[in-house]
């Protein structure tokens, strides 16, 4: 393999072309796949988005050759939204990707508004949707439900989801457990285009971290969330490590003074520990082994320094590329032009397909 890549560049410098086959090579390694996964710019992310999926988002930018990360702030207007803080929530959403781990150069990170195809294809998908289909997704039954009603957007944003995902032929998505429901949807909807249309979408798989959900510090019995109306309930990126040791300090816990990993019985407890092994890389087992002998006042210590260390290089990098708002509306443009470019020739296929031309 190797030697055919080089005949075609027998003119080059033999250092550039040295440069250019390993490069050639190490893209080979990887799985030809093609992995997609969206995040709604509603504000910087919190600890919990770091450790469920942002954290495996950049591991995945080494083990796949096409990774694409979409803020989608089609997504986010199914909620009323403030028009400057929109623009301001998808800056802060990309300087915290980049802050993160998510490389450019590795995978390409756009703006989902900015891809008109997104949308095109959304409404396709969605003339082959049943309206009893989308009734019964998870999403639409909770927020309904809080809203006492729901917009049309809110009933159909999980078709544009799926839009999403198969305007690229992604193969892989990484998702949580609470979006399996929707995957599934563009499984669905992959089968379907493909039996009436002919064979076309590949049907996405998920790909499902094995990190544990970070829960709330002050009501460990649901997720650590933007939206929690208690200020010290969520650990956001951007937090100082004074707010990090307040809020660690704070954490609901229980009246037994032993660290244990009891999640039943023992949940904010728990909580802690699984935030104290996931950002220090180490087991539950080994952080209980840590901490024998401490109390769970002496335990917050260890973990909000543990947190700090993770979190503060990423906040710093967040201020500086938060800074050079010119950066970062140049890096969206350019991913934007690179993500058109593979969803242009799909569309112009499955409109062939279904009979537009």
């Amino acid at each position: 393999m190797q030697k055919i890549y080089e005949q075609n560049y027998l003119h080059e410098d033999p250092r550039t072309a040295d440069r250019r086959a390993t490069s050639f090579l190490s893209s080979m390694s990887l799985p030809k796949a093609q992995v997609f996964s969206g995040i709604q710019p509603t504000g910087v992310p919190h600890l919990g988005n770091y450790l469920g999926a942002l954290e495996s988002w950049v591991a995945l930018q080494d083990k796949y050759s096409t990774v694409m990360y979409s803020i989608v702030d089609l997504h986010s207007i199914t909620q009323p939204q403030d028009p400057q803080m929109l623009r301001e929530n998808i800056l802060d959403m990309a300087a915290s990707l980049l802050a993160c781990g998510i490389d450019p150069t590795r995978s390409i990170l756009f703006q989902q508004s900015q891809v008109s195809e997104h949308a095109e294809l959304s409404w396709i998908l969605g003339c082959l949707t049943s309206m009893p289909r989308l009734r019964h997704l998870p999403q639409w039954k909770m927020k309904s439900k809080q809203k006492n009603e729901g917009s049309v957007g809110l009933y159909t944003y999980p078709v544009l989801q799926a839009a999403d995902i198969l305007l690229y032929k992604s193969t892989h998505v990484p998702v949580g457990e609470d979006q399996i429901q929707h995957l599934e949807l563009a499984q669905d909807l992959a089968r379907i285009f493909n039996n009436q249309y002919g064979e076309f979408f590949p049907e996405p798989r998920a790909l499902l971290s094995d990190t544990r959900k970070v829960k709330s510090l002050r009501d460990p019995s649901s997720k650590m969330s933007k939206s929690d109306p208690q200020k010290l309930a969520t650990v956001f990126l951007t937090d100082t490590p004074d707010d990090i040791v307040l809020k660690i300090r704070r954490a609901v816990t229980d009246f037994t003074s032993e660290v244990t990993y009891e999640p039943e019985s023992r949940p904010g407890v728990s909580n802690l520990v699984s935030m104290h092994a996931a950002v220090s890389g180490q087991s539950v087992e080994e952080v209980v082994r840590l901490a024998e002998g401490m109390d769970t006042g002496q335990y917050k210590n260890v973990v909000a320094e543990a947190i700090v260390q993770k979190l503060q290089p990423i906040r710093l990098e967040i201020q500086r590329l938060r800074a050079d708002r010119g950066y970062l509306e140049s890096l969206l443009a350019k991913g934007a032009e690179k993500a058109c470019s593979l969803a242009a020739p799909v569309m112009t296929e499955v409109r062939k397909l279904v009979g537009f031309y």
